[in-house]
């Protein structure tokens, strides 16, 4: 039977539509050919039903893959039945980073690695590379049925596909990498997974737009989603969890791409601040929670003239209308305006800043750029600007400040409520000073004192 479905969304339509009605995408309705399941029409299924009191609550066994940070953004390690997506440019490394976890688990469970883009050859070139000397099991297959019959004869504890978009069914229509290619060779991964109880990777690639290749329902039917993050020119790569059904999904973890292959960074705030500089105009360091975990990353700004009619706002790493806003709330609540002014943003080392706590770190490093002025290089600021002018505060200042007293900093800005907070308890961080400021006018005015 034929069908119509949108490579965005999933949605299933009867006929060719130009724009899909679910996600409202152009140019993304493509057509395929369902296979219908073979169940006899006498047959009569009935799900078992029982309270919920009943069921028995199965222990959630879990196991480390040896590499620290991979391990952090799952959750603290693999859980055994679960399929885990990873997605990434090309070239950014998924493949080196897979063959080094499945050298590591290869010491204490069965290991299967098949992939679809490379042969054996090549496979063990990289081994070499990678200094890799532990042994598992590899095969270069592209048939899904090949693949579920090899696995179901090794019974592997640990299976990595690399990559989905490379394993096509031989019964269904289309090349590999389409639409039904990738939904039913992943529904019979799930499947496998489940069944079997094998912790399942899979390898997928992503669009220019920078979304997964394929269905977008695939992040839905898989069990965690985590996005290999990075410039593939220079060595920072950033391991984020957008989706987690056993953890959280607000861990990073941290690797330096080197010759050996992906090296874990054990503390990346040090990592992201040794090459700044002590005095620069524009520049502001900001204590970013990622998780569990606080980041001192650097934010820089550079305000120059505009040659054209309509100045040039970009950003990296911070949202643009963020962006846009704080200079907005800069303008209207400490007259300082950006008419004419070419504005750059930049977030050093590859870091994408989400939550709001670093709008008082984009507020003074836009200011200090325009007046050309720098903030003291010992200075950390932290805190959310609001639409008013107010500095409203933040979550989990204490490990923020600890993170900052750690590496050395002198003086952390921070909201009024938050150092009102930490009164009680001003002894624990001896050696750090305080300022507290309620509203963004005031702030700049300690920030940016000799």
């Amino acid at each position: 039977m034929t069908s119509f479905c949108c490579s965005s969304c999933g949605h299933e339509t009867q006929k060719w539509l130009g724009r899909c009605p679910g996600c409202n995408e152009w140019n993304t309705i493509a057509e395929i050919i369902a296979v219908p399941a073979r169940r006899s029409a006498a047959a009569k299924v009935r799900a078992e039903v029982v309270h919920l009191h009943k069921i028995q609550a199965a222990a959630e066994e879990r196991f480390v893959s040896g590499i620290g940070e991979f391990d952090r953004v799952l959750g603290g390690g693999v859980v055994s039945g679960s399929v885990i997506l990873l997605g990434g440019d090309p070239g950014i490394g998924k493949s080196t980073l897979l063959l080094q976890a499945a050298a590591c688990l290869a010491g204490k469970k069965k290991v299967f690695y098949a992939s679809g883009e490379e042969s054996l050859h090549q496979i063990r070139m990289r081994a070499e590379r990678l200094n890799i000397k532990e042994e598992f099991y590899a095969a270069a297959i592209t048939e899904l049925e090949i693949l579920l019959e090899t696995t179901a004869s090794l019974k592997p504890d640990v299976l990595i596909v690399d990559s989905v978009q490379s394993v096509y069914r031989s019964e269904v229509d289309g090349v590999p990498g389409s639409v039904s290619q990738v939904r039913g060779a992943t529904a019979e991964l799930i499947r496998l997974a489940k069944e079997e109880n094998i912790a399942v990777f899979l390898v997928g690639h992503v669009t220019k737009e920078g979304i997964m290749a394929g269905p977008r329902l695939l992040e839905h039917m898989v069990d965690c989603v985590l996005y290999l993050e990075g410039d593939r020119y220079h060595n920072f790569r950033i391991l984020r969890g957008v989706k987690n059904r056993f953890g959280s999904t607000n861990e990073i973890g941290v690797f330096m791409m080197e010759a050996e292959g992906m090296i874990e960074v054990a503390n990346p705030s040090h990592l992201f601040i040794t090459q700044r500089q002590e005095q620069s105009p524009g520049a502001v360091i900001t204590a970013s929670m990622e998780g569990t975990r606080p980041l001192l990353v650097e934010i820089q700004s550079l305000v120059v003239p505009s040659s054209y009619p309509t100045p040039r706002r970009t950003s990296a790493g911070i949202d643009l209308n963020r962006v846009a806003l704080v200079m907005a709330v800069l303008e209207k609540h400490a007259g300082i305006s950006f008419f004419g002014l070419d504005t750059f943003v930049n977030v050093v080392g590859g870091v994408r800043l989400y939550e709001p706590a670093s709008d008082l770190a984009l507020a003074l490093s836009l200011t200090s750029s325009l007046k050309g002025k720098s903030l003291n290089g010992d200075t950390v600021a932290v805190g959310e600007v609001g639409l008013t002018g107010e500095i409203r505060p933040v979550s989990r200042i204490r490990q923020r400040l600890n993170e900052a007293l750690k590496l050395g900093f002198k003086r952390f800005i921070l909201p009024q409520v938050n150092q009102d907070e930490l009164k009680k308890g001003a002894g624990e961080f001896r050696g750090l000073q305080l300022v507290g400021a309620d509203n963004i006018k005031e702030a700049i005015g300690v920030a940016l004192l000799p």
